[in-house]
């Protein structure tokens, strides 16, 4: 596959596998890989989970904004965001306008048991991690689902995953 003339950028839920898969796919389209967390963690000087506890998550929300939107002026990458920038209707018309969007879709078990090794998640810090995945993914779907591609993103290897997505990107005009 030759390298994308736009940014490839992943969306989905926390545990979808963003940050697994988008390296192996830039690694495989010969094109940088950035992320949106660790962009704001460097930005900010503190980690995601640090920026929520001293600012709030709406504080977080504005500066993951301005961050992707940035990311999104440069040249062709793949770019891993968090799980709640999609939601945000102009970060989402921006990314419509200037990339083509992949939702790497999982089901709620898949997630649970990969968020599940990491204690980084701050919005599943408060209540039982899996009933706030649910609500998230309940949520959020609807929204997910007006990405431009979708890719299931299974217990496999993640390398499974990245053929899919350059196999629909193969057959996008």
């Amino acid at each position: 596959m030759r390298k994308p003339e736009k940014t490839i950028v992943l969306v989905g839920m926390m545990g979808s596998g963003k940050t697994a898969v988008g390296r192996r796919l830039a690694t495989l389209l010969g094109v940088p890989f950035r992320d949106a967390d660790a962009e704001i963690e460097a930005a900010a000087g503190c980690s995601v989970n640090e920026i929520f506890a001293r600012y709030g998550e709406a504080e977080f929300r504005s500066a993951e904004r301005k961050i992707v939107t940035r990311l999104l002026g440069e040249p062709p990458h793949v770019l891993a965001t968090g799980g709640g920038v999609f939601i945000d209707d102009g970060v989402r018309a921006r990314i419509k306008a200037d990339a083509i969007s992949v939702w790497l879709k999982a089901d709620l078990d898949l997630l649970a048991e990969r968020v599940a090794r990491k204690g980084t998640r701050p919005l599943l810090k408060d209540g039982n991690p899996r009933e706030v995945l649910g609500k998230l993914m309940r949520e959020r779907a609807p929204i997910y689902a007006q990405a431009d591609i979708t890719v299931e993103s299974g217990a496999g290897a993640h390398d499974a995953v990245v053929k899919k997505i350059i196999a629909a990107l193969e057959t996008r005009p």
